[in-house]
């Protein structure tokens, strides 16, 4: 089965809103652009007198806020001096102003290759290609700042946060929290920082951390309704039901309105068999979004699971006008049907749900009994046989793990010696 956290990531894909690390990204990055970004007056170059007239004009240009006249006005003089590393500099900025970032980045890296040294360069170079999503390729951009700037300078910390926000972006946690948690740690009242750190933790299963990051972030914000969620998740992953539980119930009594609490709480309570209180967070969930996918989804399970059969079908058929792939929605639409007695649409149901998850036993199971109703004693054997190997296979799993763990014992410890062959 999956946690509550994996449904709950799933959510934002189907519903296509921002994920959690798009908004982390963007909300700590929107702090950082305005110190960061170098404006033109800031680029430092040695002028030929010759450009001194044109270079005023455009420089005005930009001042004025005349980004069109401004790029045209360098573009000729990057035309009059291709050698000039300014000109490129310049219509690479007024690009990331207008947000062309892919854009901007082939005039920075030429004229950092004819000048790697002009102060703010490659801090902008960076910058366009962390906004222009090109996350991978900024990183190395970021550690060069990184190491070239003075130790624990705003300078450093900032392309630390950067570094760590770009492997968050990448979804590659592993390598984002050190860099998050140094950043975290110079800058200990940043509540963004530390939800990043947070959920970086999770998702990089060291769930262990998230508690000791969640007492940091309760010093700053008591009330904070994503945190007590993030926690509630780790508890979930380290299979701490009713630590897990009381996280949530935490989160929905700090905010009601935060997008997936009652959802998270309505899941942990379902995967306990409590569906009279997990229907109402789900309805809870809903009535603050009426198109929350999921909770549309395990709110007709459970009516299933209640025996309301009949309130079960709608929601069902919602859910998959809104998502045709989730297998769970095809399965209970096959139950449905078939304590409907209508074989055919079961029939229909369940061999879609077979082909999204074809390891699935209570979809053969299924099937099995309702070929078997049909009088299809053939498909019916054929799906109880395919039921039965499944299940065979995840015991013959489960035994050989308890074997290897009898064979290799942890590390520290001793297997206990053969017994003498008088007491075998």
């Amino acid at each position: 089965m999956h946690s509550a956290t994996q449904y709950v990531r799933r959510i934002k894909a189907i519903e296509g809103s921002p994920s959690p690390q798009g908004k982390q990204v963007n909300q700590i990055l929107c702090k950082l652009i305005g110190a960061a970004l170098i404006t033109a007056s800031s680029f430092s170059f040695a002028q030929p007198q010759a450009i001194s007239s044109p270079r005023r004009e455009a420089l005005a240009l930009e001042q004025q806020g005349k980004i069109q006249e401004a790029e045209v006005q360098w573009r000729a003089i990057l035309k009059a001096h291709p050698g000039s590393p300014e000109p490129l500099a310049h219509i690479g900025l007024l690009e990331a102003r207008q947000e062309h970032y892919k854009e901007a980045v082939p005039f920075y890296r030429r004229a950092l290759a004819v000048n790697p040294n002009v102060p703010g360069l490659r801090l902008n170079l960076a910058l366009a290609l962390f906004k222009g999503g090109q996350l991978k390729d900024a990183i190395p951009e970021f550690e060069i700042l990184r190491k070239d700037a003075p130790a624990h300078s705003p300078e450093q910390q900032r392309a630390t946060i950067l570094i760590g926000m770009a492997y968050y972006g990448l979804a590659d946690y592993v390598k984002a929290a050190p860099y998050l948690k140094e950043a975290a740690d110079d800058e200990p009242n940043n509540l963004q920082l530390l939800l990043a750190l947070e959920h970086s933790y999770l998702w990089s299963n060291q769930s262990k951390y998230v508690l000791d990051v969640y007492r940091r972030i309760l010093t700053l914000n008591p009330d904070s309704a994503e945190a007590d969620m993030v926690a509630g998740e780790a508890l979930d992953e380290m299979k701490d039901n009713a630590g897990a539980t009381a996280m949530f119930r935490a989160a929905v009594k700090a905010d009601p309105r935060q997008p997936n609490a009652h959802f998270g709480l309505g899941y942990l309570l379902w995967t306990q068999r409590q569906y009279p209180a997990a229907a109402q967070e789900f309805l809870a969930e809903l009535a603050n979004d009426p198109k929350h996918v999921q909770s549309m989804l395990y709110l007709a399970d459970t009516y299933i699971q209640m025996n309301r059969i009949s309130e079960a079908g709608p929601l069902l058929e919602s859910t998959l006008k809104l998502d045709t792939s989730i297998p769970l929605a095809h399965l209970d639409l096959g139950i449905v049907a078939t304590e409907s007695g209508n074989n055919e649409e079961a029939l229909r149901e369940l061999t879609l749900a077979e082909k999204l998850i074809p390891d699935d036993v209570n979809v053969h199971w299924r099937l099995a009994r309702l070929y078997r109703t049909m009088g299809k004693k053939e498909e019916a054997k054929a799906e109880f046989d395919k039921a039965s190997n499944l299940t065979k296979e995840t015991d013959d799993a489960l035994f050989k793990k308890i074997q290897n763990g009898n064979a290799h014992p942890p590390q520290g410890q001793t297997a206990p010696a053969p017994a003498p062959p008088s007491e075998r």
